[in-house]
């Protein structure tokens, strides 16, 4: 059995890892796609909430987190336990647990939405207050109110829908219907902050809007049997099934907290410096987390290939195939870190016009930039942890990453006396921190097999 195993692996390994990108880039374009309308949406986003003037901004960058967090367990973190579920029942040939779990996946999608809509949407004044103060949450609490109120519920099930059909492998099906949401959403943002007059919440009221659209078209596809199968809604709701989307989705989804985390406490360290810190620092959180739809676009295809693998008991291909993603995956992001990371001015000038704001923006970027390629592998490598079920290092990666960036920025800052430089470079550590325990995980003593 070992010699045939080595013989079969010895010929042309160059061969086999072009075959092994070429799956993953066939799986990934779509879903690419989506991330690359998406960053370009989230792009326009803060320059339309800078043209309402830097208290706006400042408001805008201190719901971020929350936003962020709320498309990160939708999508990544939970969804990436549902697309695991799914790919593993099919992968064992199993059709029937595959539309069990569907209909258990649209049950916690609904859970997860009220956990973003009560607090947020009900009382905005009292949490965001607790963070930026309360003249910036008053500039936010609107925004705040119809982004989450009216647009939590839409995005769960939208972006669950999408890893239902990911997880049937029909990534390019997932993508459709969600790049026309992010696609509507820019002009839709305008045209309710400016021409109508809203101001800042009326990008909340945008975003609600188009996730709807999405929901509605994501929802059409799966009930018409896009994934391989149709949900089976009237199924008995089972602990078991439950507990295997949850199994990685709530430490997936602790992980994305996690992350967020460290930047909705970076962002209250820095609030004592001011509205414009915050504007500034928002920015650079901005650009920072769109690497995450960057790494997304591969992770989403490692997370389906990886589970698959592993649901055929092939250890060593479900880690080939990481860290096939991997590379391409930090190749992506480095296309826009490094860039932003040598012209951070040229970068902070595009959103903002603010001089106070250019300059805390383009500092935090000249020292962020470096790590966001770091940032990007370390992602897709989550991603493809989850597909293996192996989520014990990303969660220690995520600790080191809010330790490093708050409890650093703290020695950096205040007990070195290093200011906001020190608490930026605190944040790059972090994050750099972040993509070498994703990166030192897989390997045969985490994810067991031979080769």
């Amino acid at each position: 059995m070992g010699d045939a195993g080595t013989t079969a692996a010895a010929p042309a390994p160059t061969l086999a890892t072009r075959d092994r990108i070429r799956r993953i880039l066939a799986l990934a374009a779509p879903t690419t796609l989506l991330a690359a309308t998406q960053v370009g949406a989230l792009l326009i986003e803060p320059w339309l909430a800078a043209r309402q003037g830097t208290l706006a901004l400042a408001g805008w960058a201190l719901v971020l987190p929350f936003a962020l967090l709320l498309g990160q367990m939708s999508a990544g973190a939970m969804g990436g336990g549902v697309v695991s579920a799914i790919a593993r029942a099919l992968g064992a040939g199993n059709r029937e647990e595959a539309a069990a779990l569907a209909t258990h996946a649209l049950v916690i999608a609904c859970a997860g939405a009220a956990l973003f809509a009560i607090p947020l949407a009900l009382f905005p004044h009292a949490v965001l207050g607790l963070i930026g103060g309360p003249e910036t949450a008053a500039a936010a609490a609107g925004y705040s109110a119809f982004l989450f109120g009216a647009g939590a519920l839409p995005t769960w099930l939208a972006n669950t829908l999408a890893s239902i059909l990911r997880g049937g492998g029909r990534h390019a099906l997932a993508a459709r219907g969600i790049i026309g949401a992010w696609v509507a959403f820019p002009p839709l943002a305008w045209l309710l902050m400016e021409p109508l007059g809203m101001g800042l919440p009326g990008a909340g009221l945008a975003f609600a809007i188009a996730m709807w659209g999405a929901a509605a078209v994501m929802a059409a596809a799966v009930m018409a049997g896009g994934a391989g199968f149709t949900p089976a809604l009237r199924t008995p709701m089972r602990g078991a099934y439950f507990q295997r989307i949850l199994a990685v989705g709530l430490i997936a989804c602790a992980m994305a907290t996690i992350a967020n985390l460290a930047t909705i406490l970076v962002t209250a360290r820095i609030a004592r410096h001011g509205a414009a810190a915050i504007a500034g620092y928002g920015i650079s959180a901005r650009i920072e987390f769109l690497m995450v739809p960057l790494a997304f676009g591969v992770g989403s295809a490692l997370t389906a290939l990886v589970g698959r693998a592993v649901g055929a008991r092939d250890w060593a291909e479900a880690r080939r195939t990481a860290w096939a993603g991997g590379a391409l995956a930090l190749g992506v992001t480095a296309a826009v870190g490094i860039p932003v990371a040598i012209f951070p001015a040229t970068t902070a000038a595009l959103f903002t016009t603010d001089p106070a704001v250019r300059v805390i923006a383009t500092e935090a970027l000249s020292i962020i930039g470096w790590a966001m390629p770091g940032f990007g592998i370390g992602m897709a490598l989550y991603f493809a942890a989850m597909g293996a079920g192996r989520m014990a290092w990303p969660v220690a990666a995520a600790l080191s990453r809010i330790g490093l960036a708050v409890g650093g920025g703290w020695v950096l800052s205040d007990v070195m006396g290093h200011g906001l430089t020190g608490q930026f470079v605190a944040v790059a550590l972090g994050i750099t921190a972040y993509g070498a325990i994703c990166a030192a995980a897989v390997r045969p003593g985490v994810w067991p097999g031979r080769g």
